[in-house]
C-alpha cells in the first residue's frame, strides 16, 4: 500500500486542522447507487476528450496497515489476479466503446491497493489493457505507478521501466522500524533502503517518497531522522501525510485519545518541522502534503487539469469523471465487504453502465474548480475561472472566501487566489469548508463498511 488516502475523522474538533484529506471533490463518501444506471455512451458523449486521465486500480496489497482505509484487500486465491484482469480486459473494451473514436489520454496512473502485488508478466498485461484496450500511449504520456517496498522487486520494475513509467510512487511513511511498527505496518527499513536502490537503478524520472507523521512515539528528531533518511535518496518529490485514525481500520479499533486538541498540535508542529526542513533543502511545495525538488522533471503533464478535463478509472476501486456525473463502484473498507465487492467485480459482464455516482450541477463545478485550485499552492487563476463560468468566483462564494480571510488562511495575489502558509497548513479544514450543504449532508449520511 502506498499512498494514505483519509477518509473522516472520527471525532474531530469544529477548529480541528484535520476534517478530511480532500484528494478529490465531491468526496466517494457522496456518491450513491444510481437507479437509472446511465450508459457510458450517453455520459461521454459531447464530453471534451483530447486530454483525459486514465486511472488503472489494482485492489490487492500483501498486507493491510493499521492505518489504511483503501478499497483493497490482503493477498487473493488462486487465480483471483488473472479473473481480475480479465475483468479489467472488459470493462476496458466497454468503455472505450463508450468514448469517442479521436479520445486522447494525457496522462496515466496505476494505483490501488499496490499495483506491483500483481507479477512481472501481470504487469506487462496492465499495461497492454491500457495501452491496446483503451489506446493510451504509455512512452509517450506521464505515467506514475505505486509500490511498496516489498513488490518493488527488480523483474515488476524492469517491466515498469520498459513500459514507460516516468514516476515511480514508494510507500516508506517510516524509515524508523520503530515508528512502522507502531503504526502497524510490518517492514525493516533495510527492505526500504534495498527496495529505493532497486529503484534507482532501474532509472525512473521521477521518484516519490510517502512519509507520515503523527505517528505514536514520533517526535521531532525521529520525523526528521526519518525525512533526512529519505532526502538521501535525493527523491524528486516527497508527500508528507498527516496520520488519521479511522474506523475499520486496524487502528481505529484501538484508537485511545487521537483526534484530541494534543494530538493536532503534534501533527501540526511536526509538519512546520517538515515543510521547512524541505524547503530549506531546497523542495517546493506544490501543496500541503507535496513537495518536489527544484528543477527536476514534472510528474504530472501539463496538458491535463484535474479542475477541468475528464478522468477514466479502471476497475473495482476507480473513479471517473465527465462534467454531468462522477461515477464508480462500490466503496468498503470491512475486509469482507471488499472481497464481495471484488468477487462480484470479476463477474461482471455488462461494463456500459455506471453504478453509483454524484450528479455535478453548474455550483458543484465551480465548488470543485474552487476547492482543487485552492488546496495547490498556486492558488486558483480567477481569469481562467471566469473564462470557464463566466462569473468571478468571490462573486460565487463571498461567505467562505470572507471566512477564509478572516482566519488568515486566504490571501489575494495579482489575478490569483491563494491560501497563506498557515491556510495550506490546515488544508484539511479549509477543503471541507468549501463543501455544499448537499454534499455534507451525503457524506453525514453514509455508513460506514
Amino acid at each position: 500500500m502506498t499512498t494514505v488516502l483519509p477518509l473522516l475523522t472520527d471525532t474531530p474538533s469544529a477548529d480541528s486542522p484535520y476534517r478530511s484529506y480532500v484528494y478529490a471533490y465531491p468526496h466517494k463518501t457522496a456518491y450513491r447507487r444510481l437507479p437509472d444506471r446511465p450508459a457510458l455512451r450517453e455520459l461521454w458523449a459531447g464530453e471534451p476528450q483530447h486530454a483525459l486521465s486514465l486511472y488503472l486500480h489494482v485492489p490487492f496489497c500483501e498486507v493491510r496497515c493499521g492505518f489504511c482505509n483503501l478499497f483493497t484487500r490482503i493477498g487473493g486465491p488462486d487465480g483471483l489476479t488473472t479473473a481480475y484482469l480479465d475483468a479489467l480486459e472488459r470493462q476496458a473494451d466497454a468503455v472505450r466503446e463508450a468514448l469517442d473514436e479521436g479520445a486522447r489520454f494525457a496522462v496515466a496512473a496505476f494505483g490501488g491497493g499496490t499495483p506491483t502485488y500483481l507479477s512481472a508478466a501481470e504487469l506487462e498485461r496492465l499495461c497492454d489493457i491500457a495501452e491496446r484496450r483503451m489506446g493510451a500511449d504509455l512512452r509517450a504520456i506521464p505515467l506514475s505507478v505505486e509500490a511498496s517496498p516489498d513488490t518493488a522487486t527488480a523483474d515488476r520494475l524492469e517491466v515498469l521501466a520498459a513500459r514507460g513509467t516516468t514516476r515511480l510512487s514508494l510507500g516508506v511513511q517510516s524509515f524508523l522500524d520503530e515508528e512502522a511498527r507502531s503504526a502497524v505496518r510490518p517492514q525493516k527499513r533495510a527492505a526500504v533502503e534495498a527496495a529505493l536502490g532497486r529503484i534507482r537503478a532501474a532509472g525512473f524520472p521521477v521518484l516519490n517518497i510517502d512519509l507520515i507523521y503523527g505517528i505514536e512515539g514520533q517526535t521531532p528528531a525521529s520525523w526528521l531522522r526519518s525525512l533526512d533518511a529519505a532526502l538521501a535518496w535525493e527523491p524528486e518529490e516527497l508527500y508528507l501525510y498527516p496520520l488519521y485514525v479511522r474506523p475499520l481500520t486496524g487502528l481505529g479499533r484501538r484508537a485511545g485519545d487521537q483526534g484530541s486538541r494534543a494530538w493536532d498540535e503534534q501533527r501540526l508542529s511536526l509538519y512546520r518541522a517538515g515543510r521547512d526542513h524541505l524547503l530549506d533543502r531546497g523542495y517546493q511545495q506544490v501543496s500541503m502534503r507535496m513537495f518536489r525538488r527544484a528543477a527536476s522533471p514534472q510528474a504530472g503533464s501539463e496538458e491535463y487539469s484535474c479542475q477541468t478535463d475528464g478522468m477514466v478509472g479502471l476497475g473495482c476501486g476507480s473513479r471517473s469523471y465527465t462534467s454531468a456525473l462522477h461515477y464508480s463502484f462500490d466503496y468498503a473498507v470491512d475486509a469482507t465487504r471488499v472481497r464481495s465487492i471484488i468477487d462480484e467485480y470479476v463477474s461482471t459482464t455488462d461494463f456500459a453502465h455506471a453504478e453509483y455516482g454524484h450528479r455535478m450541477d453548474g455550483e458543484e463545478a465551480r465548488r470543485r474548480h474552487l476547492v482543487q485550485s485552492l488546496l495547490q499552492a498556486e492558488g486558483l487563476d480567477r481569469a481562467e475561472y471566469r473564462r470557464r463560468f463566466g462569473t468571478d468566483p468571490v462573486a460565487d462564494f463571498p461567505v467562505e472566501l470572507a471566512d477564509l480571510r478572516a482566519r488568515g488562511r486566504l490571501a489575494d495575489a495579482p489575478g490569483r487566489l491563494r491560501l497563506t502558509a498557515e491556510g495550506l497548513a490546515h488544508s484539511d479544514a479549509v477543503g471541507p469548508a468549501l463543501f455544499s450543504s448537499a454534499v455534507r449532508d451525503l457524506m453525514a449520511a453514509y455508513e460506514a463498511k
